[in-house]
């Protein structure tokens, strides 16, 4: 009988560990999570499924799956997306005492629905031989006329705008900022088009002398192995934007717990291991991008970017304004 009990119990056992896994729908690219995710099931045993597709698409999938939803995580490149996700009553609290001693309070949301796991800053790049970094100092700048026709950007359906412009509602009002946009779009050197690879190609290649991009664009172009496109990145500095006043705008990477995940602690876990030091130091040496951490040192590369003073906004103010935002850039002809 009691072997008979021990085989019972230790098939249970296997079953419980066969079906530890979480299940992730992500809106970051297969290639920047995934070697993070295998290092967390070697370290947990817990399998992980994964889904990617930009974030309104995941958003709408998981409101139309419901309560029959297998998504216990959403990953998304903005904190505007996983603001939206909030108000669409996608997630659930989230209880770590780990996740809020590690990740700063301005980069989490204030009712611990999401944590950003990494940053990065949307920052001015410029040409280094037609441009001095004396010439301009804030983003309030890139409406002075004298960029006339000067300035690359994209389209204002970018979400990376859209936070940009939504922190800059949150520190100087709507009209303000409205002000600001339509100088912007007046000094455009070209209709917005493409990804922020293609502003910094566009500054190097002479169709503007300023370029507004994410900085791990530019250190994923250095670290490429692509000669042409680590020749392009060289010629183009970074300009850290408001360094006398609020600081340059930060985003995050970041996750949360979906309200109907069947795999509450493992999907807890996860973001656990992602603040973790392995993950976060692999988040800096390999995609470019800042730790949410401060005790991990960052990479080679974003050391040369030089150190900066980032905006200490409360994340949460990029999804709160965001549909003004929108409508603001549109008003400002911003295409």
């Amino acid at each position: 009988m009691k072997k008979l009990t021990a085989i019972i119990l230790a098939l249970a056992f296997a079953q419980v560990l066969q079906a530890a896994e979480v299940n992730i729908y992500s809106a970051r690219g297969e290639d920047l999570i995934k070697p993070a995710l295998d290092r967390f099931t070697e370290e947990t045993g817990i399998e992980v499924n994964l889904i990617t597709e930009n974030a309104d698409a995941l958003i709408r999938r998981i409101e139309l799956e419901g309560a029959n939803s297998p998504a216990d995580v959403l990953l998304t490149v903005d904190a505007g997306r996983l603001h939206a996700a909030k108000e669409a009553g996608l997630l659930q609290t989230i209880e770590s005492d780990l996740l809020a001693s590690l990740v700063p309070e301005h980069y989490r949301d204030p009712d611990n629905l999401w944590y950003g796991l990494s940053l990065r800053s949307r920052v001015i790049m410029y040409d280094r031989l037609r441009v001095s970094a004396d010439q301009i100092s804030s983003y309030e700048d890139l409406a002075d006329p004298r960029w006339r026709n000067k300035v690359c950007i994209r389209s204002s359906g970018n979400i990376y705008n859209q936070s940009l412009v939504a922190s800059m509602i949150a520190h100087q009002g709507a009209e303000a900022t409205e002000v600001w946009a339509e100088g912007l779009v007046a000094n455009f050197a070209r209709p917005p088009q493409g990804g922020d690879r293609d502003q910094i190609r566009a500054v190097v290649a002479g169709q503007c002398d300023l370029a507004v991009s994410n900085t791990y664009y530019l250190a994923g172009m250095l670290t490429s192995g692509v000669a042409d496109d680590i020749d392009v990145a060289r010629q183009v500095a970074v300009l850290w934007p408001n360094q006398d006043g609020r600081g340059a705008h930060m985003n995050v990477s970041g996750a949360g717990v979906l309200r109907n995940a069947p795999n509450k602690e493992s999907a807890i876990r996860l973001l656990e291991f992602l603040t973790g030091d392995f993950a976060q130091q692999w988040y800096a040496e390999t995609n470019g991008e800042y730790p949410v951490r401060q005790d991990i040192a960052i990479s080679d590369v974003l050391k040369g970017f030089g150190e900066f003073k980032a905006d200490g906004l409360g994340l949460e103010k990029l999804g709160e304004y965001n549909a003004e935002a929108v409508r603001l850039m549109d008003r400002a002809g911003w295409r």
